[in-house]
Parts: structure tokens; sequence; C-alpha cells
């Protein structure tokens, strides 16, 4: 089970922040604290670290773009929502969530500057964030229920749906208002929904006028009171899963290569001897059969000299030369070629004993058989295995039916399959 340090930073994190350890059950692991960011270093461990910025900084939106994701999708956002921006798109970060059901893909946007500060300052504490995500992620987004969270003299809010966003100095019913969950006054329709409202100590008691006209609105309000602050409800949620971590593009991890081959360095090294020993003994091993090739070109290039001390062309094929040798001098090839190939017909045949052989004869290098065989199989068996010594090639050159049998001619010659 993973477990999480949740660190929600302030107007000066530096000098206050607010952090809590919890599990991806939902679990707390620790009480929330209060103090300097460098303290919540101590608490780190081996935890991972999930950084909760302000929701006033971040702009959260959805967008409708077919693009799967990647830098090409990156790439494409700026553009999908520069009308909804007020700030020049080459100073702003984009980042993105999981697609939803309905195809809209959630993106959050802040200034770069932004996002520059928030690492250094983490960056001076001696903390590495392993997500940055905004803090009104943190409040639960329930399918057909209107979720709302009302501390610090701001209201975050979410239908469950595609509307979320952050307001400052409002009461319940302007957030609803804004969301268009309220009907207009004078309306025969009235406003539908389920509100479950998240409330710090008093602010339940400041706004109890506007809950109970609430009620009067809607077909139920639910009120739940944080007695130990926003953090805790807010961490369990983005420990779970929830939210956009802005931690993408030119802001996203950088792969450390040099500490993931720390482990295999000693292996690497032993590899890379071997593999140099090989190449080592590879190359001697060539020069030495390169001398000796040279030195029995220069031995048969003498000796020709001497039976034919007239041809003084340059020798590139000494086998060739003494195939001219042979034949200038009579020798007979017919024993060299007729018998080994009658050697491997009898191999081939030792597979089919229903094979007969009719006739052989021997012209100009070439075996000519005549046999009967049962199928076609057969002769291709045979001509396979003939072919398949390396030195002769036999080929089928006809096939006639002769009742319940195949007769045929094959010739073997050498050459190579």
């Amino acid at each position: 089970m993973a477990e999480f340090l949740v660190i929600r930073l302030g107007d000066n994190p530096a000098q206050s922040a607010h952090w809590i350890a919890v599990d991806s059950n939902g679990t707390r692991r620790s009480p929330p604290v209060t103090g300097p960011l460098a303290e919540a270093a101590r608490d780190v461990a081996n935890r991972a670290v999930i950084v909760l910025v302000p929701a006033t900084e971040v702009l959260t939106t959805s967008v409708d773009i077919p693009i799967k994701g990647g830098a090409r999708l990156r790439a494409a956002l700026p553009f999908a929502l520069e009308e909804q921006l007020a700030d020049d798109v080459e100073n702003l970060h984009f980042a993105v969530g999981n697609r939803r059901e309905n195809g809209l893909l959630p993106v959050s946007v802040v200034a770069r500057e932004q996002m520059t500060g928030w690492l250094a300052t983490l960056r001076d504490a001696g903390i590495v964030a392993n997500q940055i995500i905004p803090e009104n992620h943190g409040l639960p987004r329930i399918p057909g229920t209107l979720s709302m969270l009302v501390a610090e003299d701001q209201i975050m809010f979410n239908d469950g749906a595609e509307s979320e966003f952050v307001l400052q100095g409002v009461k319940p019913s302007d957030a609803l208002a804004v969301a268009g969950v309220l009907q207009e006054p004078g309306s025969d329709t009235p406003s539908t929904g389920h509100l479950l409202a998240y409330c710090e100590p008093g602010e339940d008691a400041r706004f109890e006028h506007d809950w109970n006209a609430l009620r009067n609105e809607l077909t139920s309000v639910d009120i739940t009171l944080l007695p130990d602050g926003v953090l805790p409800r807010l961490a369990v949620t983005v420990a779970a899963g929830r939210g956009v971590n802005l931690l993408q593009g030119r802001f996203g991890a950088k792969t450390d290569y040099k500490v993931l081959l720390e482990p295999w360095k000693y292996a690497a090294g032993l590899v890379l001897v071997l593999l140099l020993v090989g190449f080592a003994g590879k190359g001697v091993d060539y020069v030495r059969l390169a001398r000796e090739q040279a030195a029995l070109q220069d031995q048969f290039v003498a000796e020709y000299r001497q039976i034919r001390p007239d041809d003084q062309r340059e020798i590139v094929d000494p086998a060739r030369i003494v195939a001219e040798l042979r034949g200038s001098r009579g020798a007979p090839a017919t024993a060299d070629v007729f018998l080994p190939s009658l050697y491997q017909l009898s191999e081939a045949l030792q597979q089919s004993a229903a094979v007969n052989i009719e006739a052989i004869s021997y012209r100009a290098g070439v075996v000519d058989i005549r046999l009967t065989a049962p199928d076609v199989a057969t002769l291709d068996s045979i001509q396979r295995i003939v072919s398949g010594s390396g030195r002769f090639t036999a080929s089928i050159q006809s096939t006639d039916q002769v009742g319940d049998k195949l007769s045929s001619r094959i010739q073997i010659r050498e050459g190579g399959a």
C-alpha cells in the first residue's frame, strides 16, 4: 500500500505550510502538521510527495480535442484554449489529466513563472515533489452530487460532472448561482440537486441563513464539519489518484539514467571487457588467416608459373585455374561427378523403398535417371534430398502416369542447390 506525504502550500509556503501522511486507501498515517516548509522534509522518509498549490493560481477547465496525448497534445492545447485565457499562452504552462467518460479532457493552466517559483521553494526546503496538484482537485467529485468546500473565505465547487471552480468572498448560494444550479427568481421550475458541503468549524454558523435558504431550494443539503482543517479532506482524495498533475512537459520529471545504471555498472563493465576480448581474439584470427591465405596464394602462383611460365596474368581464382589445368590435360571428371551423384541418389532412395530405377545415363556432367514412383510427393522428396547435399542439383524433367504409378525422368548435375 503506497503512502504519501501531502503538503499544502500557502501564500508564503517557506514560512508556513501544512502537511499530513496518508495512504492510497484514504487512511491517515499522521496528524496534520503546520510549520515551516523545511520541517516537512523530515517527514518525507520513503513516501511519495504530493504538493497542493493554491487553486486561485490555477485555471481548471476541460477541452474536447481528439489528440490522445504526448507532445502533440501539449502543443495543441494553447490554440484550443487561447480564447479563454487573458495572458499570453507563451507565459503559461498546460497540464492534462485522464480523459473523462464523455470524451472531454481536463486541463489545468498556470503561469510558468508561478510553477518555477513553487519548484524553487520546494528545492530550497530539500523536497522533491512527485506530483503538484491544484488544491481544489482534492474536493471529491461525486456524479450527481454538488460538492462544496467552504473555508478560508473561499469556496471550492464541482458539480460531479464538468463544472469546477473556486470563488473568494462569496456565499454558498452565490457559488451555486454561478454554477447555474439555482433557478432565477420567479421561475416556475424548482431547483433540484443534492449538495454536500464541507466546512471548517464556524463556517456552518456563519452561513446558517444561507444553508436554510438552500434547503428550501435544493433536494437536500448535507454539511460535514472539518475539525482538523481542510487538508485531511483534500489529502485523501488526491492520494487516491484524483487531480491533474502539473509536473508535465518542461516541468515533468527528468529520468536520471546515472541512478538507473548505477546498480549495473560492474556487470556492464564486465560485459564490455568480454566484448573487447572477443573482438580482439577475432581480430587476431583474421590477421593470422589473412597471412596464411597470402602465403598460400604466393605458393600457388609460384608453382603455377613453373607449369605455365608464359601465362603472366594475375591469379585471382586458384580453383578455376586448377579446373582449367585438369581440363587441358584431359583429366577424367566422370568419376568425380558420376559416382558421387549415384551415392547421393542412393541416399534419397533409402527414404522411398517403392521407387524403381528403370535406366541411368551420364553425359557431359549430367546424370539422367528414369524411374517409377508411387506419387508426386515421393519424387519431390528425392529431388529435395539430392539438392540438399549442397553439391548437386536435382530437377524433374518429365512425369507421366503409367497405371497406378508415375514414370519420371530426373536429371542430376553438379552445381549446388
